[in-house]
């Protein structure tokens, strides 16, 4: 699979741009489905650069929680970077690549985010638990909060903001710290979903000085243990969640204005897991919770106005 390439560099035969951008949406809309609704909003040009991310990004994850995460160690990892160095050098190594490696001709995408999101998945290599929030928002950062980075290098900012004569000498805002936020409140919420599948795996990314405050143990947490303890720290952890949300919210207003309705988008559809959550009575063990596509529909009109307004 990490085929480097040799000095000068072997050629190898892969598809075209276009097949690779099919590639690459095909692999968004089976395994990220909320979110690839989402980029449907967007312009063509920037839905395609958000697909050849997210495969990337999940290739990336998969090498730890994939199939043969089993035999994944730090050389595998290391050579994953090596990969991506050639990437950013275009020279693409794999099909999925040469639809980034177009996007990264396209838009002013920066590798440092790339490097922390394989950073996050060392991370995954050797912890399985976190004692603070402080560790896990590191984890979050990197495996997560990396692709808003991502994503607002594509989606771009509002160029019109500063017009007015006395905002001229003003800096154009950059919504980094918001495009974080959102990242952050997605991994978040994808902890809260998937704890019952982190169970099998002996996986805890709730931070155990949290269950500590509730008074829940691991062993209750293996046994997959619902009382109103369990609720109570589950709230706990869906009220942090939100607050990430509202952070984000506040920078899409200067983003591009053709970004804002799918940002709103993907932001309202990803939270509302977290309303599933709740109607399950916290229940992540046994079920998973998911927002159904009526639902989804319905939302979108919504984002659409607040992209207007907000």
């Amino acid at each position: 699979m990490l085929q480097l390439p040799d000095s000068p560099p072997r050629m190898k035969t892969l598809v075209s741009v276009d097949e690779s951008y099919k590639l690459c949406r095909q692999l968004t809309a089976k395994y990220a489905k909320t979110f690839y609704l989402g980029t449907l909003l967007m312009s063509p040009a920037k839905r395609q650069a958000v697909w050849a991310i997210y495969a990337w990004c999940r290739r990336t994850d998969e090498l730890v929680d994939g199939p043969a995460s089993a035999i994944t160690t730090p050389e595998t990892l290391d050579l994953w970077e090596q990969q991506l160095e050639s990437i950013f050098a275009g020279h693409p190594q794999e099909n999925y690549d040469v639809a980034l490696v177009d996007s990264l001709q396209k838009f002013p995408l920066d590798i440092q985010p790339f490097r922390d999101m394989i950073a996050g998945q060392r991370m995954d290599l050797y912890r399985s638990r976190y004692e603070t929030f402080e560790e896990l928002y590191l984890y979050c950062y990197r495996v997560a909060g990396t692709v808003g980075l991502m994503s607002t290098a594509i989606m771009g900012v509002d160029t019109e903001a500063n017009t007015a004569p006395w905002n001229q000498k003003k800096p154009q805002y950059i919504p980094t710290e918001e495009a974080i936020a959102l990242g952050i409140a997605n991994q978040l919420t994808n902890i809260l979903r998937d704890v019952g599948e982190d169970t099998r795996r002996g996986r805890i990314y709730i931070p155990l000085e949290d269950l500590a405050r509730f008074n829940y143990t691991e062993l209750e947490f293996f046994q997959g243990v619902v009382d109103d303890r369990w609720r109570a720290l589950m709230q706990f952890q869906i009220d942090r969640a939100r607050q990430f949300y509202t952070k984000a919210e506040e920078g899409i207003s200067h983003l591009s204005p053709d970004a804002r309705w799918p940002v709103w988008a993907a932001s309202m559809l990803y939270g509302q897991i977290l309303d599933a959550i709740e109607r399950n009575d916290y229940d992540v063990f046994s079920q998973r919770a998911y927002v159904p596509q009526l639902k989804k529909f319905r939302t979108l009109p919504l984002a659409w106005m607040r992209s207007q307004v907000l």
